[in-house]
């Protein structure tokens, strides 16, 4: 039997790990983190068919989705 998936949830306070999202994000966005790496959880979304990943709402209000092992 699969084992179920342990989702973050929905309203919770996130580290965004900048050295994991470095390669793939615009710079303003790594200047952004780099100031207040945190978000808040919105919603999920589905990544490649193999993961979920995370909808962060940051602190100037954008949202912006990070995959699983790209947070803390």
């Amino acid at each position: 039997m699969a084992k179920p998936a342990s989702l973050t949830r929905i309203g919770s306070k996130i580290k965004i790990n900048i050295e994991r999202v470095r390669d793939r994000i615009p710079s303003d966005l790594i200047k952004q983190l780099s100031e207040d790496p945190r978000g808040t959880v919105m919603d999920y979304k589905m990544t490649d068919g193999r993961g979920i990943g995370l909808v962060l709402k940051l602190k100037d209000g954008s949202q912006n989705w990070f995959f699983e092992d790209e947070i803390s």
